[in-house]
């Protein structure tokens, strides 16, 4: 991890980010199925941070080094001490949090073929050293992914979304609060930038041949949703029509993996830290230019901040290399239901935002109604299998991560808030909604939790494979909200499964 100069767009002069070995985003990792490899993560940033701390924040006291880092390689089944525990943190000069490891990061790869993405996860600045550029890729591939003849090499492409403001002389900018909720004179809500950079670049273009390519989609914003959508537009990005004869979205995979079948879609929504495997078949539009457009609001799906339409181009412009031999499978991997009967408990998880009375900022998020330092209610047996239900009393879709883990969507149902604020009862109402057609059925790791509902996801709280535990052995995990100004802002909570 060190600090470097990117250009960003032709337009702009260099951009001082953050990054890991000298790029942002950082190398794309790829690793296989079975097989672990170790990860030595090392700090070379300089002492002053980038952008501006609030040290009201809890874990970002002026007490500690101002610029820490700790890596989360999110999706991934790895143990407590491997997993970027927010107070793992450590520092170019050798101070570290409470939970520090000083070995190198083993991560045992024992999942199925999939689109990890690893990040800063340092408690109290994680929304600013990600915005500074400490994210990359993370693939694990296995035999049963190869055998689909994917597109693959240079027709497989990973793309991060981050939106981003900059100065005009090319240096980030994140803004600060004017007369923020007591004690927060730095902190806001939500950042929401101007300008969609997609792998460091801002609204970029790729010229791609008429064929089949194969996308690794993650939303690493610290925000922001996107709804993106493909409209045919001139060499230059200007859209030339509604028309839908346009490239479809073939959805071959999510956050944990492949999915049983391509499912067809002609947008995505697509929730911070959500990753979205697709294929596009460019082979009938040769020539044409498409735009990637987003018109999902901010917040999601308030709306009233800034919007950023523009991702970036794809150019049917390259000459066939050679035939496309790659194909779309009519079905990929197994799926294995949990069944919602063999859960032993099921925990209802309270979302909740505490509002300043005078106009309804913002001051803090919480979890089960909880601050990240007080007691863990969330206390799993190893092997056991729950369900988690998330109950959304707030105005936001918060994007709800678990680490160690990865979940089915049971279903979403519609409650009585007011009654529930009244007598602190879940009144359901109407019937439960089926998970959305990406998420039936499929492996997660993140959720969008939608403000009114209650959102009930099943999981296994697995150990990685050839854990040797004691029975009472505790480890140490957490689940947070992905809107990163929300994590750093008590909106995240330890949990631990016991052996």
């Amino acid at each position: 991890m060190s600090e470097f100069q990117q250009k960003v767009h032709r337009d702009l002069p260099p951009t001082t980010v953050w990054g890991y070995n000298g790029t942002w985003p950082g190398p794309t990792i790829e690793a296989r199925s079975g097989e672990p490899i170790n990860v030595n993560w090392i700090n070379r940033l300089p002492p002053r941070h980038l952008l501006p701390i609030d040290h009201s924040l809890h874990g970002a006291e002026s007490s500690l080094p101002e610029v820490r880092t700790i890596a989360h390689l999110h999706g991934a089944c790895a143990l407590p001490e491997d997993d970027g525990y927010p107070e793992a943190w450590f520092s170019a000069h050798g101070e570290h949090g409470p939970k520090f490891n000083p070995k190198p990061s083993a991560y045992p790869n024992c999942q199925p073929a999939t689109t990890l993405w690893y990040h800063d996860h340092c408690l109290g600045i994680t929304r600013l050293n990600v915005y500074a550029g400490l994210s990359g890729f993370y693939l694990i591939r296995d035999a049963a992914e190869e055998a689909f003849n994917l597109p693959k090499g240079e027709f497989e492409i990973p793309l991060m979304l981050q939106d981003r403001l900059f100065h005009r002389d090319g240096s980030l900018y994140y803004p600060k609060v004017v007369n923020g909720p007591p004690p927060h004179s730095v902190w806001i809500q939500e950042f929401y930038g101007d300008t969609i950079c997609v792998n460091g670049k801002a609204m970029p273009y790729l010229e791609v041949e008429p064929r089949r390519y194969r996308f690794r989609i993650v939303n690493a914003s610290n925000a922001r949703f996107y709804h993106l959508r493909l409209f045919e537009s001139d060499a230059a990005g200007k859209i030339l029509n509604q028309s839908p004869d346009v490239p479809v979205f073939n959805q071959i995979g999510t956050d944990g993996g492949l999915l049983p079948a391509p499912v067809d879609l002609h947008f995505l929504l697509i929730a911070p830290a959500e990753r979205f495997d697709i294929v596009i078949d460019f082979s009938e539009f040769a020539g044409k230019s498409f735009s990637l457009q987003n018109d999902a609001p901010a917040p999601y799906t308030m709306g009233g901040q800034i919007a950023a339409e523009n991702v970036m181009l794809f150019k049917v412009t390259k000459p066939l290399s050679g035939k496309d031999m790659s194909s779309l499978p009519e079905t990929l991997v197994p799926f294995e239901a949990l069944d919602a009967a063999s859960a032993v408990r099921e925990r209802m998880l309270l979302v909740s935002e505490k509002e300043r009375a005078s106009d309804g900022y913002v001051e803090i998020g919480l979890l089960g109604n909880a601050r990240w330092h007080e007691p863990i209610t969330e206390d799993p047996k190893a092997g056991s299998t729950e369900i988690w239900s998330f109950v959304n009393i707030t105005g936001d879709v918060h994007p709800l991560h678990i680490h160690l883990v990865r979940f089915q969507v049971l279903n979403r149902q519609a409650f009585d808030v007011q009654a529930y604020q009244q007598t602190g009862k879940v009144v359901l109402v109407g019937h439960p909604m089926p998970p959305e057609r990406n998420e039936r059925p499929a492996m997660k790791d993140t959720i969008k939790s939608y403000p009114g509902y209650v959102t009930r996801v099943i999981q296994r709280f697995d150990l990685p494979h050839g854990t040797q535990a004691v029975p009472g052995q505790e480890f140490l995990y957490v689940w947070h909200c992905h809107i990163l100004e929300h994590e750093d802002n008590e909106m995240m909570r330890p949990y631990k499964v016991i052996a």
